[in-house]
Formats: C-alpha cells, structure tokens, sequence
C-alpha cells in the first residue's frame, strides 16, 4: 500500500467541536440523572400525572443544561 508523499495529515476535531461534545455527553447525563433524582423526589412529595410531568421535565432541562455547560467548559479549559 503506498504512502501518501504529501504533507496533508488527518487531523483531529477543532477544539469548538470538542466543547460540542462534551456539552451534548453532559447534557445526556444530566437529562438522565435529573429523571432519577427529580421523578424519585417528586414521587416522595405525592406530585402525581400532568405535574409531575411538568415537575421533572424541569429538572431534567435544569439539571441536563448545568452539568453539560460546565462540562463544555471542562473541555475547552483541555484544548
């Protein structure tokens, strides 16, 4: 297999696009641990049906766009 003479390299993400992945990794893990610990605390105060959809959706998006922004910026302090 013959190598490539030209000075072309592959190169790796920029450093915006690893800020949006990591923001998109945090904001999964976010959404997930807002749905564990939001549905499980709103149970316990007896929210049930339209609230208690209202209630964690809330946290999931409080909870998600926290720990992904801190995440972007964890990532961005590495580039």
């Amino acid at each position: 297999m013959p190598v490539p003479t030209s000075g072309s390299y592959a190169q790796g993400p920029s450093c915006f696009d690893r800020m949006k992945t990591g923001f998109g990794v945090g904001l999964c893990v976010g959404l997930a641990s807002g749905a564990l610990f939001g549905g499980f605390s709103a149970l316990r105060y007896g929210i049930r049906g339209r609230e208690l959809i209202q209630s964690v959706g809330k946290i999931m998006l409080q909870s998600g766009g926290t720990f992904g922004s801190f995440m972007a910026i964890g990532t961005g302090i590495r580039c």
